[in-house]
C-alpha cells in the first residue's frame, strides 16, 4: 500500500497552504494524505482540564474543517486525520516515519506566530529521514509555474536530490534548472582588479560536470527539459532569486541521527526563509 503525505496543520494560513499543496501532489502521485496537529504539552498545574479539553476540540474541528475542505475541491482525495499528543518535534518525527512525504507550512523570516516554521518546524524538517516540503501561503493567482529549480553542491551526493527534481519535473510537465553557485571568497569584495579569483576561471569547467551529471538523468526522462546555470557569488541570495519564478526549490540535506540542533545549513535556512515558492529538503547519506 503507497504511503500517505502527510501535512502538519496549526491552524494558520501556512499550513492551509501546506494541506492544499500536498493535496495536489498527492493526486499527482496517485496517493492519500494525512492531515495531523501535533499538540504542545502543557503541565497539568499550568493548564486546567476545562482549557486541555477546549484546545483539543479545537484541534479535532480544525483538522476535520480542513479535511472537509480538501476533499470538496479535489473530488477522489483520500484524506485521514489524526491528532498526535507527544508533542510537535516528535510527533510531526514519528509520523513522517510513515510517510513518504511531509509537509509543512513555513513563514517569512519576520513572522513568529506559530510552530511551522519556528524553531520545531526547522528541527523536524532538519531530523526526518524523508523529504519535507515547506509551503508558504502567497496569492494561488500568483503562482509562479516555472521550472523545478536545484540547487547544487559539490561537496554532497546529488542522486536523492537529482532523484526527486526529475520525478517532480516530470509529474508537473515542468523543466529542471540545476543551479551551482560559485561562491567567491571574503577579500574578493576588494575587487577583481586588486584580487583575482582563479574561481571565476573555473564556471566553464563547473559547467561540463553539471552537464556530466545531468546526462543519466536526461537519459531516464526524456520529456524532461533540463538544463545547467553557473552563477558566482552568494548561494542563498542566488537560489532565493531563482525561486521567484520556481514551481518548486530542491535542496540536499545530510541525514544526521543526533536529535541536537536543526541540522541545516545557512543556505537552506536562507532559501526557507526568503522563498515565496514551496521548498523541498531532500536527505541524503
Amino acid at each position: 500500500m503507497t504511503r500517505s503525505i502527510v501535512v502538519g496543520l496549526d491552524g494558520t494560513e501556512q499550513a492551509k497552504a501546506a494541506a492544499e499543496w500536498a493535496a495536489e501532489e498527492a493526486l499527482l502521485r496517485g496517493t492519500g494524505v494525512r492531515l495531523v496537529h501535533a499538540q504542545v504539552p502543557v503541565p497539568e498545574a499550568v493548564l486546567p482540564f476545562l482549557a486541555r479539553d477546549s484546545e483539543e476540540a479545537w484541534a479535532e474541528e480544525m483538522v476535520a474543517r480542513t479535511a472537509t475542505e480538501l476533499v470538496k475541491r479535489h473530488p477522489g482525495l483520500s484524506v485521514t486525520t489524526r491528532l498526535l499528543t507527544d508533542g510537535p518535534v516528535p510527533g510531526l518525527v514519528a509520523a513522517a516515519q510513515e510517510s513518504e512525504l511531509l509537509v509543512l507550512g513555513s513563514r517569512a523570516l519576520s513572522s513568529v506566530a506559530g510552530y511551522l516554521l519556528g524553531s520545531v518546524g526547522l528541527t523536524v524538517a532538519g531530523a526526518v529521514d524523508q523529504p519535507v516540503v515547506l509551503v508558504r501561503a502567497v496569492d494561488t493567482a500568483r503562482t509562479p509555474r516555472g521550472p523545478i529549480v536545484v540547487g547544487a553542491d559539490a561537496r554532497q551526493p546529488m542522486d536523492s536530490v537529482l532523484a526527486f527534481a526529475f520525478e517532480a519535473a516530470a509529474r508537473r510537465h515542468r523543466p529542471v534548472l540545476v543551479v551551482y553557485v560559485q561562491q567567491l571568497p571574503l577579500h574578493a569584495g576588494m575587487g577583481p582588479a586588486m584580487v583575482p579569483d582563479f574561481r571565476l576561471s573555473m564556471v566553464p569547467e563547473i559547467r561540463r560536470s553539471l552537464e556530466d551529471l545531468l546526462e543519466p538523468w536526461r537519459a531516464k526522462h526524456p520529456d524532461v527539459d533540463a538544463t545547467a546555470g553557473v552563477a558566482v557569488g552568494s548561494a542563498g541570495l542566488e537560489l532565493v532569486a531563482a525561486s521567484r519564478t520556481a514551481s518548486l526549490v530542491v535542496l540536499g540535506r545530510r541525514t544526521r541521527r543526533s536529535a541536537l540542533g536543526a541540522h541545516l545549513g545557512s543556505v537552506a535556512h536562507a532559501v526557507l526563509h526568503h522563498s515565496p515558492a514551496p521548498v523541498a529538503l531532500v536527505p541524503h547519506s
